[in-house]
């Protein structure tokens, strides 16, 4: 050690008494450190490591040499029983923290909604009955815990809602002494002209306001009826009651209490007011026969109750109530938020998917007859079907007009909302927004949607009906007596191919390009590539002139300066590229009509591509394989995609090859082929045998010793058994890497990673098939050999050989649990042993610090010494 070496921590030298050490990786002059400083830097950082290098210390105790080699059994034993006692503590208490929050409080919120829901007055007397009874616990419970669910996040969305009105500001309606805003403005810019105009008009006379000021304050008061605690009181202080709702408490009479009124506030009374006026109506015949009849009444009885809610607003604001007003205002946005919410996310989506499946029925060959017997059948399942379709639809609409905006000029969809811009917040639309702007916008998506699927589904089919008769319907039957699982390789399909297409394929890219190239061609035929494209080397050029007969596109025709203003401050929302000017031709609203029926065609026509291309190229290839035989078009509109996109990629790839001569063409021919026979070994092993493996063991371990008993003989699908298991092969993969790093999560990464170009066949094979295919086959094949070879030297009977062969596999797998059970007993044993010993200090503060690279030892006083802070800190 130098003699300039100093300290990092305090920057002194080391001395006799208080030398330095170097407990980390680091170099240079903050290598060293005094124990003292250390041990402050661990107590404040509350780290285990070097802030600088990332080094991890590690601490290990050191003991004195008279130091006995093991420790008594009665400390061993008074440790054991103290960790045991802990344990049982804890085990007790959240034991009790699950049967409240799982047992008591689910219990009784579904009792009490029964009770209320039964509409007579003697299940309110046996209330206190039902509670105790012991019939029906199980499904009761589930339901209950569905019912607490919904009390829960209604009550948390009541707590969000506030945070939105309160952090965005409430409507200009439910604002108090709030004055009228100009159009296009906010309450905060009118709110400061406001002050300002007040400020110049007054500007004399602060000197005999600030004399009187306390008088001027009480008349304020007296004329908010009801002095200044009107103007600081809050209708929305909601969140404080979640301050009480932990966990680790057990809160039931509050929770149920809080259960029971959600229950009466938000489910009784509004399901009430609907049945009352459902059943004074004459509709209640009407209502029974849509099978969700307490649904239709609740969303109806919300709907009387905000029709109620304004009616009492309006009164309030007559007399001049400002506290009931503010409330009733606050708890109209509260039904209104939730009706629109309803609508926007239920009731929209499901417009659409059953919009879907109408214009779709001929392709299935089904009628609406078909459609009505179902929904008598399953009615919930069937609507849940149709939201989840339409959900589908929505969802890949929205990222189609997301994939528009990359491509096309920002402007040109300033009638469309942007779901990518940061301060759009349709929550505060809800809120702010009249009633008739969202019905507005809600009949309009409407009718966009379902025009577009007309044009796309429906109008598809009748040509293809038209010109090809024998082409529809597709073939969609499941045959459950099939030995091969036509629902699993459904779902492989949809889990394994579908998705590795669209990720490996980059299909999203092409989409793009293809948008792109539609709109150049249309552009340049209609002269509106401006307008479409934009155009770039004008804006760079004159970026703040519009030179003669170019217009500026956040002006749209028609508009008035008030409402253009607005539209540009809307569409400036995007981001900051802000507007393009671009070139009007000649007659543009006809090219625009004449844009958008181009725009129609090209989608009828790639929408009859999709139909009939991928599943004739499909169906052409299952005849080699099936023969003449009737195969699920899911099948072959699957392989028929595959082959439409491996033909597209090969013919994409030629052609970028091309340019670079025939020798190139020959050695990227060479390497693709490597390539490509790579692929195909690394698919045969991970994607064939490590999944077929796979699911013959969970047939053995799991499948037949559930479902088939000892007298019959099971029979096993290799197919279906690979189908399974290329599914249970991507769960495991999933948690894998979600999991802890080891070597089966860094082989899995580093493949990945390399992907198919960069495939590493030796590296696959040793790093990961080699070793997991030796897993499963000695799995599959230490208790065949068991079964098969050592049990009939034993001379058994023949019962228990059959007994043997068929639970041996499931018997091995317990063993092995158990095994695993036991080691981590030992290893938490071992651990107890060394707390123990640590334990065991007579005199911390005796104790010295062993620092890391050769450091010196203190002189320990006593025989069993542990921790206090750090002990020995020792490099790993």
């Amino acid at each position: 050690m130098d003699a300039t070496d100093i300290c990092r921590v305090c920057r002194s030298e080391g001395t006799q008494d208080k030398p330095l050490y170097h407990p980390c990786v680091c170099t240079g002059s903050i290598k060293f450190i005094h124990q003292e400083c250390l041990l402050q830097w661990l107590k404040h950082s509350r780290k285990e490591y070097c802030e600088l290098c990332k080094h991890r210390f590690a601490f290990t105790p050191i003991y004195s040499p008279d130091m006995p080699s093991r420790l008594p059994v009665q400390d061993i034993f008074a440790g054991l029983v103290t960790s045991v006692g802990t344990a049982i503590r804890y085990w007790f208490h959240y034991t009790l923290v699950a049967f409240a929050w799982l047992g008591v409080v689910p219990l009784t919120a579904c009792r009490i909604y029964k009770c209320l829901f039964t509409g007579s007055v003697s299940s309110l007397l046996t209330l206190p009955l039902d509670m105790l009874s012991t019939q029906n616990l199980l499904a009761d419970c589930l339901q209950g815990c569905f019912v607490v669910t919904c009390t829960l996040c209604a009550f948390i969305s009541l707590v969000w809602l506030r945070e939105q009105i309160v952090h965005g500001g409430a409507p200009q309606w439910l604002e108090q002494n709030q004055p009228p805003l100009a159009p296009g403005g906010n309450n905060a810019q009118a709110a400061a002209e406001l002050d300002d105009e007040e400020d110049d008009d007054d500007g004399e006379e602060d000197e005999e306001e600030e004399d009187d000021e306390e008088g001027r304050e009480e008349d304020a008061a007296d004329a908010n009826n009801g002095g200044q605690e009107d103007l600081n009181w809050n209708a929305l202080e909601w969140d404080r009651a979640a301050e009480e709702l932990t966990w680790e408490r057990e809160h039931v009479f509050w929770v149920v209490s809080l259960n029971t009124l959600f229950i009466l506030v938000f489910a009784f009374c509004p399901y009430h007011i609907g049945h009352f006026s459902v059943v004074g109506l004459g509709f209640e015949d009407y209502v029974k026969a849509s099978h969700f009849d307490g649904l239709i009444t609740t969303i109806l009885g919300y709907i009387l109750l905000a029709g109620a809610l304004i009616v009492c607003h309006a009164l309030a604001s007559l007399v001049k109530f400002q506290r009931s007003r503010r409330l009733l205002g606050v708890c109209y946005i509260v039904v209104k938020v939730s009706l629109l919410v309803v609508m926007e996310i239920g009731l929209f989506p499901l417009i659409c998917g059953w919009w879907l499946d109408i214009c779709s029925l001929e392709m299935f060959d089904a009628t609406l007859k078909d459609r009505e017997q179902s929904f008598d059948m399953a009615p919930g399942t069937t609507m849940f079907l149709h939201w989840l379709v339409g959900m589908v639809y929505v969802f890949y609409f929205a990222s189609f007009i997301l994939l528009l905006r990359e491509v096309l000029r920002p402007g040109v969809l300033w009638f469309l909302r942007n779901l990518n811009d940061p301060d759009f917040n349709p929550v505060q639309e809800m809120i702010h927004l009249p009633i008739y702007r969202h019905l507005r916008r809600f009949i309009l998506s409407v009718v966009v949607f379902g025009s577009i699927v007309l044009l796309m589904l429906w109008l598809p089919i009748r040509i293809i009906k038209l010109f090809f008769p024998t082409f529809l319907p597709y073939n969609v039957m499941l045959y459950s007596d099939a030995p091969v699982s036509e629902l699993s390789l459904e779902l492989l399909l949809l889990q394994v191919v579908l998705p590795a297409l669209l990720e490996q394929g980059h299909t999203r890219q092409w989409l793009k390009r293809l948008v792109h190239a539609w709109t150049f061609t249309a552009g340049y035929v209609l002269d509106l590539h401006s307008y479409l494209l934009g155009d770039h080397e004008d804006d760079d050029n004159q970026p703040n002139i519009n030179p003669p007969g170019r217009h500026n596109n956040n002006r749209v025709p028609g508009l008035g300066e008030g409402l253009h203003a607005a539209h540009q401050a809307i569409l400036q929302q995007g981001g900051p590229v802000g507007f393009q000017s671009y070139h009007r031709p000649i007659n543009f609203p006809l090219k625009i009509i004449l844009l958008v029926v181009f725009m129609c065609v090209t989608l009828l026509l790639a929408s009859l591509i999709c139909l009939t291309l991928p599943v004739c190229a499909g169906r052409w290839l299952m005849s080699f394989w099936m023969g003449s035989a009737m195969v699920h078009e899911l099948y072959t509109a699957a392989s028929g995609l595959y082959v439409c996109w491996l033909s597209i990629r090969a013919a994409t790839v030629m052609l970028s090859w091309m340019p670079q001569g025939r020798s190139v063409i020959l050695i990227k021919v060479h390497e693709w082929t490597l390539t490509i026979i790579k692929t195909i070994v690394v698919a045969v092993m991970l994607a064939g045998v490590i999944p077929l493996l796979l699911g013959l063991l969970f047939e053995l371990v799991i499948v037949a010793p559930l479902r088939v008993p000892l007298d019959q003989t099971p029979l096993f699908y290799p197919w279906q058994d690979w189908a399974l298991g290329v599914l249970h092969a991507k769960i495991i993969a999933a948690i894998t890497l979600m999991g802890p790093q080891w070597w089966l999560k860094t082989v899995i990464e580093q493949v990945y990673a390399n992907g198919i170009r960069n495939i590493d066949l030796h590296f696959i094979v040793r790093g990961l098939a080699a070793p997991v295919i030796c897993v499963l086959l000695l799995s599959l094949c230490v208790p065949y050999t068991i079964s098969k070879g050592i049990t009939p030297l034993l001379g058994v009977q023949p019962e228990m050989q059959t007994l043997v062969e068929r639970r041996i596999y499931p018997f091995l797998l317990m063993v092995v649990i158990l095994l695993a059970i036991l080691s981590f007993q030992i290893r938490q044993f071992k651990r107890l042993y060394e707390h123990i010993k640590n334990d065991k200090s007579v005199d911390p503060k005796s104790l010295k610090c062993k620092l890391t690279h050769g450091g010196k030892e203190g002189n320990l006083s006593q025989w069993s010494v542990g921790l206090c802070d750090v002990a020995n800190i020792v490099s790993q």
